[in-house]
């Protein structure tokens, strides 16, 4: 996580102490990054045990749980197969999620890129709200992919991208996938 968390740190994807990962754990639990840390300088004091299901933390006291612990566990679930969870606030994608954020979704058509989303020619990426109380984020999460179809990305309006997957490396490349999408998008203005 600590790695992961450094790369995308030096691609401008979680400045400051923006961002957080999450693995989710046999028996129920996850990890997760803490919150007010540099994700560029992660240690393994740094990461927090927390209930993959509900975002509370396993053990007190200890380092504070991401802000954003609250939307993991909305992700873990609605997606039982979902081993990982990455947010970050990359350039083309945050300001893609500013355009659409009145939409409610982005829809990108055509581009190849399409197919590291599991789509072929179209996909729709929902937008969501950037509340100021994260659990509202994370409740309107759970009520919007209740169907568990769409892609395995979400954009958050003004704030930035969430992407999941089996592992945390298959969420590092849906969220790649993603930014290059909406760089697309914007460079071909489609909205």
């Amino acid at each position: 996580m600590a790695a992961l968390a450094r790369q995308l740190h030096a691609r401008g994807w979680m400045d400051g102490t923006a961002g957080n990962l999450s693995v989710r754990l046999p028996g129920g639990q996850a990890l997760i990054t803490a919150s007010g840390r540099s994700k560029g300088e992660l240690t393994a004091a740094d990461i927090v045990q927390m209930h993959a299901e509900s975002g509370l933390p396993t053990r007190c006291p200890g380092p504070p749980l991401s802000a954003e612990a609250s939307i993991h566990a909305a992700l873990y679930r609605a997606f039982p197969d979902c081993g990982a969870v990455v947010h970050a606030h990359p350039p083309h994608t945050t300001a893609v999620a500013a355009l659409a954020a009145e939409a409610g979704a982005v829809t990108f058509t055509d581009f190849e890129i399409i197919k590291g989303l599991g789509a072929t020619s179209v996909v729709q990426v929902p937008v969501f709200t950037n509340w100021a109380e994260v659990p509202r984020i994370a409740a309107e999460i759970s009520q919007r992919l209740t169907d568990r179809q769409g892609p395995p990305v979400l954009l958050i309006a003004h704030h930035g991208a969430t992407a999941w997957g089996a592992t945390l490396d298959e969420a590092r490349n849906r969220l790649e996938s993603l930014e290059a999408l909406c760089q697309l998008h914007l460079l071909t203005d489609q909205r």
